[in-house]
């Protein structure tokens, strides 16, 4: 199955660079990528899910805005998620369909919760993976010392020189990011030389989105996610959910899927012992038979 580039200009003067597979006119499946990633870490998915043997379905993801091939506003304040969500109903209206799933990964799942919440009629299911609900985060950088920890990389991602350190002895950070737990042997030359070369054209746009957002641990000078609160009604998620969680995410910890029920009733979810954040790479055949499993289940 050959995967297909291309650009989709939206109505509201953003352009989204795509790769997709499957014919148009197809149910929908719609995958969302994250930081420090690109719309091909979901390559393996899009081919294996429009091959009719499993599904038939027209697989679309899209570079989010400030990524590879898209657009790149320069103004921090076009990172934030009323904006991120747009782009996505915009891409969904486009393909003239409701999604049979929206599918995300990371920052995509940040905006995925909120396309769901605020567009349910969009998109019949919604999956996640290793990214965390809004509530429980909120709730877990307000009051969880672990998670507090383990998310103070978010305020060096923030520091205005996060670019030029990042690029520092040749990414040396950014591969710690996936080395950090199981040394990432799924990591291999030409998977390397990919990403140096979404990294090489397009950091800031991704750093923009931990800028645009005051999701992240406290500090003297930033109150931060110590002065959100959420209303409950932009949390709750109606349509059927399925939650991959990667039990060994060093990141976003086993704690931030405690009380997901509370947000959403219809809800699936599988936690997953000995994978890390990077499962989609680690484990793509698991990643697809659960996905599979889960849109096999009646509506």
């Amino acid at each position: 199955m050959t995967i297909a580039n291309w650009q989709q200009a939206l109505p509201h003067g953003i352009t989204l660079s795509c790769r997709s597979a499957g014919e148009r006119g197809r149910p929908v499946l719609m995958f969302l990528h994250g930081f420090p990633e690109a719309a091909f870490v979901w390559d393996e998915l899009l081919e294996h899910f429009a091959q009719p043997a499993h599904g038939g379905y027209r697989c679309v993801a899209p570079n989010l805005r400030g990524y590879e091939g898209s657009s790149q506003p320069a103004e921090v304040a076009a990172y934030r998620p009323k904006h991120l969500v747009q782009d996505i109903v915009a891409l969904a209206e486009a393909e003239g369909a409701p999604l049979t799933c929206l599918v995300a990964h990371d920052w995509g799942g940040a905006v995925a919760w909120n396309f769901a919440n605020q567009h349910p009629a969009l998109a019949q299911r919604l999956a996640i993976i290793n990214s965390p609900h809004p509530g429980t985060f909120l709730r877990a950088l307000q009051s969880s010392p672990a998670q507090q920890q383990a998310s103070q990389y978010m305020n060096f991602l923030v520091r205005p020189d996060a670019e030029e350190l990042l690029r520092e002895d040749g990414y040396r950070r950014l591969w710690k990011f996936f080395t950090s737990w199981g040394g990432a042997p799924w990591l291999s030359g030409d998977l390397r030389e990919r990403y140096r070369s979404v990294w090489d054209r397009c950091l800031t746009g991704g750093l923009n989105y931990y800028r645009a957002s005051p999701l992240r641990p406290a500090r003297p000078e930033d109150p931060a996610a110590g002065a959100v609160t959420l209303p409950r009604e932009m949390l709750t998620v109606d349509i059927p959910t399925l939650v991959l969680w990667a039990m060994e995410d060093t990141a976003l910890l086993p704690e931030l899927v405690d009380g997901l029920d509370e947000y959403i009733p219809r809800l699936t979810l599988e936690r997953v012992p000995g994978a890390s954040h990077w499962i989609i790479h680690e484990q793509p055949a698991f990643v697809a038979a659960r996905l599979a499993a889960f849109l096999a289940q009646p509506q």
